[in-house]
């Protein structure tokens, strides 16, 4: 006989019931000798704000979408610890999980976009905000880390979607009516 938490001996037999929903899991324990209508319940979630989805193996269902930070200490200069607090505020009020700022320095010798596309990936990151469109080549934002990221400018604060609608062809020029 085992002694269990209410100090009986009884050994109590647990029922488990998951329901999956849109954002999460929630999960029905009763003990065994309550009836469906007495059961307790609570939400448990990892500290790591994601849950493992049952339905496909390995996929992960996260709570919030993962961003990473991305600047140039030659375009930063003195303000590299403002444009750091302005890319971490950003992506809390975009409601992003923020997991890593990457810092080029062209001191070393990199290739500027590399690591950031090595480390986004590695984060399964959804997004990458940066202070300026200055802090890429050529001021510009590379159609290449688009294709693979939402970015983000600070100042302007704009939104370079990489699941942005296609094009709509062209159409023939619509003709007036005499009115």
């Amino acid at each position: 006989m085992a002694l269990t938490s209410d100090g009986t001996g009884a050994e109590m037999t647990w029922r488990t019931r998951l329901f999956e929903f849109p954002g999460g899991v929630f999960e029905l324990r009763s003990a065994g000798g309550e009836s469906d209508d007495r059961a307790g319940f609570y939400l448990e979630f990892p500290a790591d704000g994601a849950f493992t989805s049952p339905d496909e193996r390995g996929a992960v269902m996260k709570y919030k979408p993962t961003a990473v930070g991305y600047l140039r200490t030659g375009i930063s200069g003195m303000a590299r610890l403002w444009d750091q607090i302005q890319i971490r505020r950003l992506a809390t009020r975009l409601g992003y999980d923020f997991a890593d700022l990457v810092i080029f320095d062209p001191r070393f010798g990199r290739p500027p976009l590399a690591r950031l596309k090595a480390q986004a990936t590695r984060l399964d990151a959804e997004a990458v905000i940066v202070p300026s469109p200055k802090h890429f080549p050529g001021g510009e934002v590379p159609a290449t880390l688009v294709q693979q990221l939402d970015v983000i400018t600070v100042d302007p604060e704009e939104t370079y979607a990489r699941r942005a609608m296609p094009p709509l062809r062209d159409l023939p020029a619509a003709k007036s009516d005499g009115a």
